[in-house]
């Protein structure tokens, strides 16, 4: 037998002196995030915009670190570029929105049920465009992927994608309209 076990200390120690009651205090007291002066928190709040500007451009320029969960991975891009390289119904929704609303003003049953005629009829487009988006984009996924390997909601996320208007897509579309993908 060794003598390890005569010079260990004996069961219940932790190995060093309990601190006074004022230092344990004082200890309690310190701020636990790091120096608050005026120009490290000016430095901190310069840094953190540096940051957001950063992920900003990376999100717009389609960086798949910057991307959110929504976004990430080869199959939605793929969706994307898809989406991206056609005129789609969905981008027509917010002008006309703003039309209807200004011709809403109007005092015209014609003109107001002529307005509604066509609202709905855009909506019908949007609904079959979307569809027909999300079936396109199915069907390239497949041929590349396999039909076992094609995720879950992707078809969804590009008729979504459809809907929005070009200019406020994110990210950014990488691909001209028209362009072969």
């Amino acid at each position: 037998m060794s003598d390890s076990n005569s010079e260990q200390q004996p069961a219940g120690k932790k190995g060093r002196p309990t601190p006074p009651r004022k230092i344990q205090e004082a200890a309690r007291h310190k701020p636990l995030v790091g120096d608050r002066s005026p120009e490290a928190r000016k430095a901190a709040k310069e840094r953190l915009a540096e940051e957001r500007r950063k992920a900003r451009e990376g999100l717009a320029a389609g960086e798949e670190r910057y991307l959110t969960a929504r976004d990430r991975g080869p199959q939605r891009k793929l969706a994307r570029d898809i989406v991206d390289s056609r005129f789609t119904a969905g981008e027509l929704v917010m002008p006309l929105l703003v039309i209807v609303i200004f011709v809403s003003l109007i005092d015209n049953q014609v003109v107001v049920l002529t307005i509604t005629a066509i609202t709905y009829l855009l909506f019908a487009a949007i609904a079959f465009d979307g569809w027909r988006v999300g079936r396109k984009v199915h069907k390239r996924l497949v041929a590349k992927y396999g039909a076992d390997k094609v995720e879950r909601g992707v078809r969804w996320y590009a008729a979504m994608r459809s809907i929005q208007m070009r200019a406020l897509r994110l990210p950014k579309p990488q691909v001209k309209r028209g362009e072969q993908i």
